[in-house]
């Protein structure tokens, strides 16, 4: 197996490309800003995923765009973003200066805005939320997967690309932004009025389950984070060492972040066998295996539901196809494709999928999602109903547990 720490989702991570190994003599010929179009357009022409370019002539699309008055660096920007949409792929993008750095943000420390994890339907182009981040002010108004966004503060989000609809989410602390929204069934479109806030961005939420006669761990993951795998192996560790005998990992609502850290965290439940293989355009297969490390073997449960999605599904279907747990919930989100951000120059970057991956048992989950094991609906509940008696997906999970016999087992 081989390490690449490189492979990510759609959330991030980081491939730094040096300029030198970009540059051709042509380049000196052209401006800063066609210099800057040129480099996007080589780093999908090496790394991009579909091979046939959304089955266009790739370098005439090169061609077409170079050829265009680029006077200043917002139109390099626009010229970019329209070559990019040629691929008719929403996760490949460019992301400027300032939505570069919040990426970054996002995934190492926090940010201040609404606490939504929103995607482009690949099939409609409609702008839905994957999941609200926990305690967030979008998970305190209700707001759900699958939710349609119609406008943030009147502006039409089929205008928008994915990253300044983030970004008008964002703001200061304390200022206000409306979201019409559109729910999934015959619910009419209603306008929500959410306070941005500070989104601490701790990934792991763990406690011990003593009502019943065996104690089990419980451990929500929010988002795969750089920290999510070492809070996660702490979670374990203590949770071990207060006598959990069985554990229950929550994964719903989790849209992903970090392959890496997905991968990482897999090993500590997983003590041989394949984690995920990932597919590139030369149809060449890679795979990440365990190590032989899991922190423990105990009965494991694993909560999903519609916002579970990308990393998070790369762990459920380990978990799920080496036999490791049972996945208890409803069908996950389905994004199987695989990320990588490159910077640019100018402290811009651009979000490149490279491949698509598959779960040990080789399922594309891409557009699919992943099947529990045992599918349990769920109304809807508050972040404090988490793990009560309303949650029934986690009452499920208790109960399978105890009727597998398995806690009992365990200790």
């Amino acid at each position: 197996m081989r390490q690449r720490a490189f492979w990510v989702t759609l959330l991030v991570g980081f491939w730094c490309c040096l300029s030198s190994v970009l540059w051709t003599p042509e380049a000196a010929a052209f401006t800063e800003e066609q210099k800057l179009l040129l480099q996007s357009w080589r780093l999908v022409n090496q790394s991009y995923y579909d091979d046939t370019f959304n089955h266009q002539n790739w370098w005439a699309v090169r061609q077409q765009f170079i050829k265009q008055p680029l006077n200043n660096r917002e139109q390099a920007y626009e010229a970019i973003e329209k070559m990019l949409a040629t691929l008719d792929e929403p996760f490949t993008r460019l992301l400027r200066p300032e939505q570069y750095h919040n990426l970054q943000i996002s995934t190492t420390g926090e940010l201040s805005g609404v606490g939504l994890q929103i995607n482009i339907n690949p099939e409609t182009g409609n702008l839905e939320v994957v999941a609200p981040l926990s305690g967030s002010p979008a998970e305190s108004a209700g707001l759900k997967s699958r939710d349609r966004i119609l406008y943030i503060d009147n502006v039409d989000t089929k205008t928008l690309s994915l990253d300044e609809a983030a970004a008008r989410m964002r703001g200061p602390s304390g200022s206000k932004v409306t979201l019409t929204i559109l729910s999934q069934g015959n619910s009419p479109e209603k306008n929500v009025q959410l306070t941005r806030q500070r989104i601490a961005l701790s990934p792991v939420v763990a406690s011990l389950d003593k009502s019943h006669d065996l104690p089990v761990g419980y451990i929500r993951l929010n988002q795969f984070s750089a920290n999510a795998a070492k809070e996660t192996n702490q979670a374990v560790t203590g949770l071990k060492k207060q006598g959990a005998k069985g554990y229950i990992l929550d994964l719903r609502n989790n849209p992903g972040g970090l392959l890496q850290s997905g991968i990482e965290i897999a090993r500590m439940w997983v003590n041989q066998g394949t984690i995920v293989y990932t597919v590139n355009r030369e149809g060449i297969s890679d795979s990440f295996t365990a190590s032989g490390n899991a922190l423990t073997d105990a009965p494991l449960a694993v909560l999903v539901n519609g916002g579970t999605a990308s990393a998070s599904e790369i762990l459920a279907g380990a978990l799920q196809d080496n036999g490791r747990a049972a996945l208890i919930g409803e069908k996950t989100f389905g994004k199987g494709l695989i990320q990588s951000l490159f910077e640019l120059p100018d402290g811009a970057g651009i979000a490149i999928t490279v491949a698509k991956y598959e779960t040990p048992n080789h399922h594309d989950i891409h557009k699919l999602g992943i099947i529990p094991d045992q599918m349990v609906s769920q109304e809807a509940i508050t972040y404090g109903q988490v793990g009560s008696e309303a949650d029934s997906q986690y009452q499920a999970a208790l109960q399978y547990l105890t009727h597998q016999g398995v806690l009992a087992h365990a200790s």
